[in-house]
């Protein structure tokens, strides 16, 4: 999820009178994702990137998807594309998880270009960063470890499918798989997910290594390697790693007590198998979007609880999109200091910002009201849809999660369109679509405070 700060002015006042027109970093960042998906849309529709004809929505969607990391599909990826189309599909997972910026900032600096302050402006905005003098290292950091995670995942993958693959398809599947389990997209090279490996501790395994990696946060690990020990961690990397072993574990014992006795889920696993799949459905929803379980045929209680978590989603500069774990965390620090009467939050010894508390809110409501417009639109055009799964659904979409009870494959053409908006305002960041459409600005006139009763 991107954010941007509203200091930025888009418009710069030249010595001669005249306007100049920048552009603001959530248009350039805007622009490169639609670029991006626009793009994709073309290559998915040669007919050699698929197996038969598909519609332009049908191949709009699919790049969507794979661009903002989501992993819902209107038609299978396994049969639906030829191992080019599938190819194509990785290559858009691997722009839109790690960032178009990202592979912008390291070609120019290869080829020997100097970035523009403007450039560096969109940098910092898709980093989250503050420091424009580790734009570099950090976008060069960002490549680094992904590659070196991806490597090993390939590897790991490819041993393991090598025996009843061979090397060429087990290789392909071992990328495949890699890129969408560590960009936290979820797309699938079957119909039924990774399903069938709901007891198999390899994959189990791996697979969650790679999305939970990925959904920490590139900020996180390079905090990690620069200073190793756990007091000289940001706050923000101690709260990212609290909080995600806690929400994790909180989730898996959930998850393995209401799933426990379900014969559709869990009742018809050994005791290492339900352990497997439960751990798996309890990290899977914060946007990983691979599942083992049938989503479909889960206790209502357990999707309120992934409703829960796809909503959260994972960490800032991360593959994974939602309103972030620690800005969940801001709003319960928050609220329990409300209740203390205490003079601010704080977090691992560290005061908690008036304006950071203030955005996590407004993140957080505006998350809410596009969920509810887009559960109330997809009502009407979902009519023969259980309300249930349209819900799934909408938070599915704006969480980029690609989670779903059997809904989009049957969507209509409207409420395909939907999704697709939801998906891109979930990966590019509500918080920025709303400071992009309403240019922020300075009152010159103070009134005098109200007092409102509240509750």
């Amino acid at each position: 999820m991107i954010q941007w700060s509203p200091t930025h002015r888009p418009l710069e006042r030249r010595p001669g009178g005249a306007r100049k027109i920048q552009a603001a970093p959530p248009l350039i960042l805007s622009l490169s994702f639609i670029a991006i998906i626009l793009l994709g849309t073309l290559l998915l529709k040669i007919p050699a990137a698929t197996t038969e004809s598909i519609t332009w929505v049908q191949s709009l969607f699919t790049a969507t998807s794979a661009v903002t990391v989501t992993g819902l599909v209107v038609v299978d990826t396994g049969t639906a594309f030829t191992p080019l189309g599938q190819s194509i599909i990785a290559v858009l997972i691997q722009l839109g998880g790690l960032g178009l910026m990202t592979f912008a900032v390291v070609t120019l600096v290869a080829v020997g270009s100097k970035i523009s302050f403007l450039q560096q402006s969109a940098l910092k905005e898709a980093f989250n960063q503050t420091d424009t003098a580790s734009l570099v290292s950090t976008a060069k950091g960002v490549l680094l470890f992904a590659f070196i995670v991806e490597s090993l995942g390939i590897v790991i993958l490819t041993l393991y499918w090598l025996p009843d693959m061979g090397w060429q398809k087990s290789l392909f599947h071992a990328f495949f798989y890699t890129i969408s389990a560590f960009n936290n997209a979820g797309f699938a090279l079957s119909a039924d997910s990774l399903m069938p490996y709901v007891s198999d501790p390899t994959i189990n395994i791996v697979i969650t290594a790679l999305f939970i990696t990925g959904g920490l946060g590139f900020s996180v690990w390079l905090d990690i390697v620069k200073k190793r020990r756990w007091r000289t961690l940001s706050s923000y990397s101690k709260a990212m790693l609290s909080a995600t072993l806690i929400i994790n574990i909180v989730a898996l014992l959930l998850i393995y007590a209401i799933e426990y006795n379900n014969p559709a889920t869990l009742a018809s696993l050994d005791t290492l198998g339900k352990w497997l799949a439960a751990w798996f459905q309890a990290v899977t929803p914060r946007t990983a979007g691979f599942n083992t379980l049938d989503i479909g045929q889960m206790k209502d209680a357990s999707v309120t609880l992934m409703l829960l978590l796809m909503f959260i989603g994972g960490g800032s500069m991360s593959t994974a999109s939602g309103i972030k774990l620690v800005t969940f965390m801001v709003l319960l620090l928050a609220t329990y200091n409300y209740f203390r009467r205490d003079p601010a939050p704080t977090l691992f010894n560290r005061t908690i910002k008036p304006e950071t508390v203030t955005k996590a809110l407004a993140l957080t409501l505006i998350s809410l009201g596009v969920t509810w417009i887009a559960i109330f639109l997809l009502s009407i055009t979902e009519h023969n849809a259980a309300f249930s799964d349209i819900v799934f659904e909408a938070v599915s979409a704006l969480g980029t999660v690609g989670l779903s009870r059997g809904l989009t494959g049957n969507l209509s053409q409207p409420g395909e369109f939907i999704i697709i908006l939801l998906m891109y305002a979930g990966r590019l960041g509500p918080l920025t679509l709303a400071y992009f459409l309403a240019s922020p600005r300075q009152r010159r006139v103070r009134y005098p405070e109200a007092r409102l009763p509240i509750g």
